[in-house]
């Protein structure tokens, strides 16, 4: 026992450290996109620091020092000039503005790229790849009986563009849930009416309703439909869900097809989505597609999923690059409609989550990874949130507000279209009122990390 507890422990240290090394990994690849652009710009660099706070070891190659600091939460790469004027012919303020823009941005393309190969890390693992074509429904699908069918592509979820699979993720997740009464007589007439569609659905992707039979099954589930919306009482509706229930699988080869039984239950959660999908080469709008949630035996928290399957891809080296630039692009979508949903108040404060709350967030994926699937399958899930973090910093530093990559490289354009620079004193007081704004944020939002942990 005293041996399980150690290796659990010296497993937990693992996937810490690994977790650290690629956050560095993260700051490394961002700085060094500052640094080797600044390099091959002619640009004198007087320091590059992985870490911040004390130094714990520098040395000095040529006119720059290398250093490594205590705190991995950062790092930088200080160009003479950067914040200040200087006379140096070599300085950063000196250098053509167009090799300016080149340094500013060279950081986020950087974290993009590194985004790009930790994405081919998974995905190269994956036997297969889903598609976003619908294939088929499980008996108990309700999307088949909002008017999805076999064949769609699915091409946007409420106004969410999607391009594949890995695109589902966001509407679903940002989804507004609708409660409803499980043991209510609506639900359950829907229930009766969802089951007989969906059963045979079933059985026509089987092959067990010949061509000639499908007019008479069609017709009997509109008949059924309309009987069961038509009574007042749930024996009633159950009653004749069973008749057509029979009546239907004597249209097919299986006689002895078992009759699905209505689960009720006290409450329950639904997802309406508007879905555009192409079908026979024409979009369709399809409103109030329904999806209701799940609650998974280790979560009691309800998740919604999309109650359908979609066509696999088969794994060779095309699939594997081009899902590797898909989903690395929806990652990117998903990271950009997520700051517009905190500046439109779709998310809130609470939501967002600084060094604390994603170290947090990387231990409990970790950690549960480590207890279902092993070691590996908890690398992967650390790899996978990485990769997440990367292209956000990549896109958030790019955002036009002072102090951040993307703030500098406004006033760059300015300078580019008026012939000359902002007054140096003007920009770095703007910069320097930027920086104090996220340095307050970043502690607020610490504040409330470890506020979550404590309660």
């Amino acid at each position: 026992m005293e041996e399980i507890k150690i290796t659990s422990v010296l497993t937990t240290i693992a996937l810490i450290v690994i977790g650290v090394l690629l956050f560095e990994l993260i700051i490394f690849v961002h700085e060094f996109g500052h640094f080797i652009t600044a390099k091959k710009s002619g640009v004198k660099v007087n320091e590059f620091s992985l870490g911040m706070g004390p130094k714990i070891f520098s040395f000095g190659k040529g006119e720059t020092k290398y250093s490594l600091r205590l705190f991995p939460i950062g790092g930088f790469c200080a160009m003479e000039g950067e914040d200040e004027e200087s006379e140096e012919p070599r300085a950063f303020n000196n250098a053509k503005v167009w090799k300016r823009m080149i340094i500013i941005v060279a950081g986020a393309v950087m974290n993009i790229i590194l985004g790009f190969v930790l994405m081919f890390v998974i995905v190269v693992q994956q036997p297969a790849y889903s598609s976003n074509v619908v294939s088929a429904f499980p008996v108990t699908s309700y999307s088949a009986n909002s008017g999805l069918e076999k064949g769609d592509v699915i091409k946007s979820i409420n106004g969410y563009s999607i391009w594949n699979s890995m695109d589902f993720n966001y509407p679903i997740a940002t989804s507004n849930l609708e409660t409803v009464n499980g043991n209510s007589l609506e639900i359950y007439k829907e229930d009766c009416c969802n089951f007989l569609y969906n059963m045979t659905a079933t059985l026509v992707n089987d092959k067990k309703i010949a061509d000639k039979d499908y007019e008479k099954v069609v017709t009997l589930l509109s008949k059924a439909a309309e009987e069961i919306n038509a009574v007042t009482d749930k024996n009633s509706a159950n009653k004749i869900y069973r008749e057509y229930y029979k009546k239907i699988n004597e249209s097919c080869n299986n006689k002895d097809y078992k009759i699905e039984k209505i689960v009720e239950k006290e409450t329950r959660q639904r997802f309406l989505a508007d879905i555009v999908v192409e079908r026979n080469g024409k979009e369709t709008e399809l409103k109030n597609v329904q999806f209701f949630t799940y609650t998974t035996k280790d979560n009691s928290e309800p998740k919604v999923s999309m109650d359908f399957y979609v066509e696999p891809i088969e794994k060779n080296v095309g699939s594997v690059t081009s899902q590797t630039f898909k989903q690395t692009v929806s990652t990117c979508k998903m990271v950009y409609a997520s700051l517009g949903g905190l500046l439109s108040g779709k998310f809130s404060f609470n939501d967002m989550s600084g060094p604390v709350g994603i170290a947090s967030a990387i231990t409990d994926v970790a950690s549960t990874s480590l207890e279902s699937n092993g070691f590996m399958d908890a690398v992967n899930s650390i790899i996978y949130i990485m990769m997440i973090i990367t292209i956000n910093l990549g896109l958030f530093n790019m955002l036009p507000f002072p102090a951040l990559d993307g703030g500098r490289f406004v006033f760059l354009i300015i300078e580019a279209i008026r012939g000359k620079s902002v007054p140096r004193k003007a920009e770095a007081i703007v910069n320097g009122v930027g920086m104090a704004l996220l340095i307050l944020l970043m502690i607020v939002i610490t504040a409330n990390d470890v506020f979550k942990l404590i309660w």
